[in-house]
């Protein structure tokens, strides 16, 4: 029997939640929010060395915001998980015959026969009561708790690994290349990204590449008609 599972063992993407959502929004957000403000200075006629300090600003400003932001983010989430835990944890203390017939009443509603449903309860509960209430109504599990350490730490570092890209691209390049260099290169690494992030999802490469794409131009010609406009750094 072992071996038949062993042999059908399916490989899901869940468990990359977590670290997956955290990691794509930085990287996006890096090479965006710094190619659009580079650009939007660039549209205004500065000079290379404003061009450039402001990347490096962008950059700077943008990890530690996205960490911070992030922190606290999935920190509330995780307190708020807590607290139901610790009011399932109570509720089974303190109830735990009513508990258990709910627990039975949630596998019975997913179609399980009533005698069939009241004996996976038992025998769940006897495991472990609280990771099946967890599990079961809650929807909380070890793959999908929330990691905020781990979500700001991946969400600084992939924004500052977006954000160095066209940074690289407008040091390298002549001043009268920059604009075009910059958005260049931010629409080629958009488009990897979005399909990077899909398939590691599982999803449709074209679409995830299309969308990221698609809202990284926006970015980029809303901040450089801003820079036309005002003819100023932005």
């Amino acid at each position: 029997m072992m071996d038949v599972i062993s042999a059908h063992a399916e490989e899901h993407n869940v468990h990359k939640s977590s670290w997956l959502r955290a990691a794509v929004m930085g990287a996006n957000d890096g090479i965006i929010s710094t190619s659009s403000l580079m650009l939007g200075v660039a549209a205004a006629s500065a000079s290379s060395a404003d061009i450039l300090t402001a990347g490096v600003a962008g950059l700077t400003a943008g990890a530690m915001s996205m960490a911070a932001g992030e922190y606290v983010s999935v920190s509330s989430q995780a307190d708020l998980e807590k607290a139901d835990l610790d009011r399932e944890r109570r509720e089974l203390e303190i109830n735990p015959e009513t508990e258990l017939q709910e627990l039975a009443m949630m596998f019975e509603a997913r179609g399980a026969a009533p005698e069939t449903a009241m004996q996976v309860a038992i025998e769940m509960t006897a495991k472990d009561a609280l990771a099946a209430h967890a599990r079961e109504e809650l929807g909380i599990t070890e793959m999908t708790e929330a990691q905020p350490l781990q979500a700001a730490v991946v969400s600084a570092c992939t924004f500052a690994a977006g954000a160095f890209l066209p940074l690289l691209m407008a040091w390298l390049m002549p001043r009268e290349d920059v604009y075009w260099s910059v958005a260049g290169i931010t629409i080629l690494v958009l488009a990897v990204l979005g399909a990077l992030g899909a398939k590691a999802g599982g999803a449709n490469l074209v679409k995830g590449a299309g969308r990221v794409t698609f809202w990284g131009i926006a970015a980029m010609a809303v901040t450089s008609a801003i820079g036309l406009l005002f003819g100023a750094v932005v």
